[in-house]
């Protein structure tokens, strides 16, 4: 059963979990953008569920910016479909794509560091009360909300009025995660959460990825790390140079695959022959072809 509340302009509280569905919460068929005789990306199929994390990974530039572009409205794609829970759609602006659920999470946050952290809360959705046109902010409801808010993504923070900025980059991501669900969203796309994080502050952004996940939204989680993904992720796709080199379910795939993929394998196994007349360099441990194919044998 889901609990809903009117808060801000965007949406409502996700106090229980959003009901899993069979159809895709985000979809796109064969779809791709180009930027006059630039093709970024073409041939991308991708769906996202309700309650699962999808991984999208690759390295500098494969693609992976413009596919956050298209499905947070802030580019149009150019070729194929876009669908949203089986709807046809063509965002003109992020706000249209926030209004169907879908927020993003960039690396940048949009938070201002000297702001304090219930006022980058409700950045730009802010709380007012009393009589047009002398209306004031709502402070003590958005110090509330936001404290209430934390607490259910089980972050808690002890004084709310300290800048943003003086919080790590872990708890930041976390208020930004938080942020999002609160204003309605049901796919929530996070963009490189863990890129610039040490060891534990990286744990605790997967930690609240997997409980985002747990409350029913559909997430998109792009990455160039495959170790960070496989501990949450539920479909892997791996882009190169625009393309979809590989989809598949968690269970199809292992981590050594998934790294395999991400480091290029499938060109490291095609040079393995003429690697092998380099002197001093040693390419037993390079992969073969027939090891790259998904859910193939794994040696004992």
């Amino acid at each position: 059963m889901t609990s809903t509340n009117a808060t801000g302009t965007h949406g409502a509280v996700l106090e229980e979990s959003v009901p899993t569905t069979d159809t895709a919460l985000v979809e796109l068929r064969d779809a791709g953008k180009s930027y006059g005789n630039i093709r970024a990306l073409h041939g991308i199929d991708l769906k996202v569920y309700s309650g699962k994390v999808t991984c999208v990974l690759g390295d500098n530039g494969a693609g992976k910016s413009t596919l956050i572009k298209i499905v947070s409205g802030l580019h149009q794609h150019t070729e194929g479909e876009f669908l949203v829970q089986g709807e046809t759609v063509r965002f003109s602006t992020p706000r249209e794509a926030l209004d169907k659920g879908i927020a993003t999470v960039y690396q940048d946050l949009a938070t201002v560091p000297l702001m304090p952290v219930w006022r980058n809360f409700f950045l730009g959705s802010e709380l007012t009360k009393g009589p047009w046109p002398v209306r004031r902010l709502d402070i003590e409801k958005m110090k509330k909300t936001a404290d209430e808010e934390l607490r259910n993504m089980g972050i808690v923070l002890d004084d709310l009025e300290q800048p943003i900025g003086t919080l790590s980059g872990g708890q930041r991501q976390c208020v930004a995660i938080a942020r999002a669900v609160h204003f309605g969203a049901r796919v929530l796309i996070l963009d490189e959460p863990t890129a610039a994080l040490g060891v534990k502050q990286s744990g605790v952004v997967l930690k609240y990825i997997a409980a985002a996940r747990d409350r029913g939204l559909g997430v998109i989680f792009i990455t160039h790390n495959p170790h960070h993904a496989y501990m949450v992720g539920d479909h892997f796709s791996v882009l190169r140079l625009g393309t979809m080199e590989l989809s598949a379910e968690r269970s199809r795939i292992t981590l050594e695959e998934l790294t395999n993929h991400m480091a290029g394998g499938a060109e490291l196994a095609a040079l393995k022959h003429e690697l092998s007349q380099v002197r001093g360099v040693d390419v037993e441990e390079l992969p073969e072809e027939a090891d790259l194919q998904v859910g193939a044998p794994q040696p004992n």
